[in-house]
């Protein structure tokens, strides 16, 4: 096995890391808006049961949740034969960072000063006009920090996907030790750091542009 055919097959792994990135991404980081809202709710029941959901869901292995994704809708459901590998690696990893994205939002939100709140109201603005107009780029400001920890945590998290034989980039080079090299897995650190690095520069940039926001 030669350099460049690792080196595609891992190419090839990439594009089954970065859709896993892109799309939980896409659809967590909504969804952590809602719980974080659901976990700050006055009504005390639906706080309590969020609060709970994101409890579980924090306290137990990630990897736990894609197998039980997997396998368990299929065996506690008549004639439903479960869901297929991509989507259900998709539903864990969404459902896993949306909550550990809404206990970010939920400090940075509750970081604001009530006066600011307070001034607003003075001002003769909505709640909404407050918190999309005063508050929330100062939230995106102070959030950023652990959100970009986070997001880079995702980046290697994606390798779980393999447990269910969905070939990322860690699968595709662990293939590889079918025919004794142990080098391309490995090899897969060089794309880990280029992936990080790059999120590195952006979350840096943004960094830069909301200094206007600081506390």
């Amino acid at each position: 096995m030669g350099f460049w055919e690792v080196t595609l097959s891992i190419l090839g792994g990439l594009k089954w890391t970065a859709l896993i990135f892109a799309l939980t991404l896409l659809f967590a980081l909504p969804l952590g808006l809602i719980i974080a809202f659901g976990s700050m709710s006055k009504f005390k029941p639906l706080a309590y049961v969020t609060k709970v959901f994101v409890w579980i869901i924090r306290g137990v292995p990630l990897m736990l949740q894609i197998f039980v994704v997997f396998y368990v809708p299929g065996i506690l459901v008549e004639g439903f034969s479960g869901f297929d590998r991509f989507p259900a690696v998709l539903i864990a990893f969404v459902i896993n960072y949306a909550c550990y994205f809404s206990e970010i939002y939920r400090g940075g939100i509750e970081s604001i000063s009530k006066g600011q709140y307070e001034a607003g109201e003075v001002l003769g603005m909505t709640k909404s006009q407050i918190f999309f107009k005063v508050v929330l780029m100062q939230v995106v400001k102070r959030i950023i920090p652990p959100m970009s920890n986070e997001v880079i945590t995702l980046v290697k998290d994606t390798a779980l996907a393999r447990v269910i034989s969905i070939t990322e980039m860690l699968k595709a080079a662990e293939n590889f030790a079918a025919y004794g090299l142990v080098w391309p897995m490995f090899y897969t650190a060089v794309f880990y750091l280029i992936f990080v690095g790059l999120l590195t520069l952006l979350f840096g940039y943004f960094e830069k542009k909301l200094s206007y926001y600081k506390a």
